[in-house]
């Protein structure tokens, strides 16, 4: 599995609260929740961000309350990847519950910029900054979490989709 987009960039603590807010919370359509992703945190995201591309943070990504719509928002907004230093363990385990690839990854966390463009190796758990000419070693998922982001969620997984 790999990912390659145009990186937006944030700091530490982005909550599930600024991920989507609470106000639109009674959708429950991933395409009405993308609508409204990070808009209290960047108001041109949504205007901004086309398929592929990659969200880049910084320490404790996805903190808050444990809603799913977080990362639902994300993915149906068309990002194919969230990369930070670390993530709020809910976090972690919805957006791989939904089937958005996420990589813990400090030393990419820093030196990545807003706007830089990125590829990504799910396998090797290798980042490559093509901007920058650099590379970056995040943590690899294990196999079966791989089978589970490839099915696009746990519950096509289980159902034996994709």
């Amino acid at each position: 599995m790999q990912a390659k987009g145009r990186v937006f960039k944030y700091g530490d603590n982005v909550d599930t609260d600024v991920i989507i807010p609470a106000r639109y919370l009674n959708a429950t359509k991933g395409e009405e929740l993308a609508k409204h992703c990070m808009e209290d945190i960047d108001k041109e995201f949504i205007h901004k961000v086309k398929d592929g591309d990659i969200i880049v943070a910084e320490k404790n990504f996805g903190c808050g309350s444990s809603r799913e719509h977080a990362p639902l928002a994300i993915k149906c907004a068309g990002v194919s990847c969230v990369i930070a230093e670390t993530f709020a363990r809910i976090f972690y385990r919805n957006a791989i519950n939904i089937g958005l690839p996420i990589i813990e990854c400090p030393e990419a966390s820093k030196a990545i910029s807003d706007g830089d463009e990125v590829e990504i190796d799910f396998d090797s758990g290798m980042i490559y900054n093509r901007t920058k000419n650099e590379s970056y070693k995040g943590q690899a998922f294990p196999p079966f979490m791989q089978k589970i982001i490839s099915a696009g969620g746990l519950v096509n997984y289980i159902n034996g989709e994709k």
